[in-house]
């Protein structure tokens, strides 16, 4: 980043521009004071610049008789210390970096929220940055985040694992959800995404679905894969279970161009990649006449806020998301202290049966039975 357009010359780093002494006056008539300075500080208490560095910065090797008069002339002058002169001091910026594939989806936006709240308490704030599921810039951007800040979140990082180890140390202190690093040290928060599979799978096959339809997120999502291998053993354990798969994507849009190609499918049931896809599939299967559930039932995953609200509203799987936020910051500020991050934890999907799925239509059971 370059800064052009003010070329004044360069005043003294103690000194308001025009100088301490300049005789410039308020509207009112009386003298402006000069500006509070790290150099009046210490002339003020009789110490030198460094010793009131160190007593702003919390530093305990100044005697307490120093210090505190150190503090009570930058009380009398209404000092406050430069916060960028204090993080360079101390080598830390109080800011921490999170970075997802798409902030426009609500469940990045809960993580945010439970993320962010937590760091606040701790006197730390957040930089969110957009990787746009852009594989090929999501390590750079890690990269270039981790730079600015004292520690990093990675949430659904699609970047291969070969180059997520590779860059790991320069990341550090690094948090991961949903993925992990086995034999790393590196913590990690997931989801049961098979778990959560296998409950949506026996749901729609009670309800007499043999034929599922799977819109697939990005072809680089951990959680996709885990996904597709959890839908591939349910269907492969049942007797008669068809599972088809469709590229599809993880926003609305793709949800929604996606709704032909469900109806070529022949499938009786969709389980969508995340509930923003079940989403575009609801508009787009309503806009070509398809009643759900009356003739398709769709499923999604991850119960953002939205979820109840849909017409119909929609069966999905929830998980905790403010929480999967406040315990990336628990594991990050363990690290930032030094200290071991705990254990990895793997939460439990909880299904939620709403108005989206319900029993196959009448005579269609038993022409999957057939073929």
């Amino acid at each position: 980043m370059s800064l052009t357009g003010d070329r004044r010359a360069a005043q003294p780093a103690d000194e308001p521009t025009g100088g301490p002494r300049s005789g410039r006056r308020r509207r009112s008539g009386r003298p402006e004071q000069p500006a509070a300075t790290i150099g009046r500080v210490a002339e003020a208490a009789g110490v030198s610049r460094a010793t009131v560095s160190r007593v702003m910065n919390g530093s305990p090797t100044v005697a307490a008789e120093l210090a505190a008069r150190v503090r009570a002339a930058a009380e009398a002058l209404n000092y406050e210390p430069s916060l960028v002169a204090r993080s360079l001091a101390l080598g830390r910026t109080s800011t921490v970096s999170l970075i997802v594939p798409d902030l426009s989806n609500p469940m990045f936006q809960d993580v945010l929220r439970g993320l962010s709240h937590a760091a606040a308490g701790q006197g730390y704030r957040l930089l969110v940055a957009e990787s746009n599921e852009n594989v090929a810039e999501e390590a750079i951007l890690a990269v270039e985040a981790r730079r600015r800040s004292d520690g990093l979140v990675l949430a659904s990082p699609r970047v291969p694992e070969a180059e997520l180890r590779a860059i790991s140390d320069r990341l550090a202190p690094l948090v991961l959800l949903n993925r992990d690093l086995p034999g790393s040290s590196v913590p990690s928060l997931s989801v049961d995404y098979a778990a959560g599979i296998a409950a949506i799978v026996a749901h729609l096959r009670s309800l007499g679905h043999r034929r599922i339809v799977y819109l697939a997120g990005p072809a680089a999502s951990t959680s996709n894969r885990e996904r597709q291998a959890a839908l591939r053993a349910n269907c492969a354990a049942e007797p008669v279970c068809v599972l088809t798969e469709l590229a599809c994507g993880a926003t609305f849009d793709d949800g929604h161009a996606a709704a032909k190609a469900i109806l070529r499918s022949g499938a009786t049931a969709v389980v969508a990649f995340n509930d923003m896809v079940a989403f575009g599939a609801l508009s787009g299967l309503h806009e070509l006449g398809i009643g759900v559930p009356r003739d398709l039932s769709v499923a999604g995953f991850d119960d953002i806020p939205f979820a109840r609200y849909t017409t119909p509203p929609l069966t999905t799987a929830s998980i905790p998301r403010n929480e999967l936020g406040r315990q990336a910051w628990d594991r990050l500020w363990a690290l930032l202290g030094g200290g071991p991050a705990g254990h990895d934890v793997h939460f439990q999907p909880r299904l939620l049966v709403r108005d989206s799925t319900g029993p196959v239509p009448a005579g269609r059971a038993e022409a999957v039975g057939e073929r």
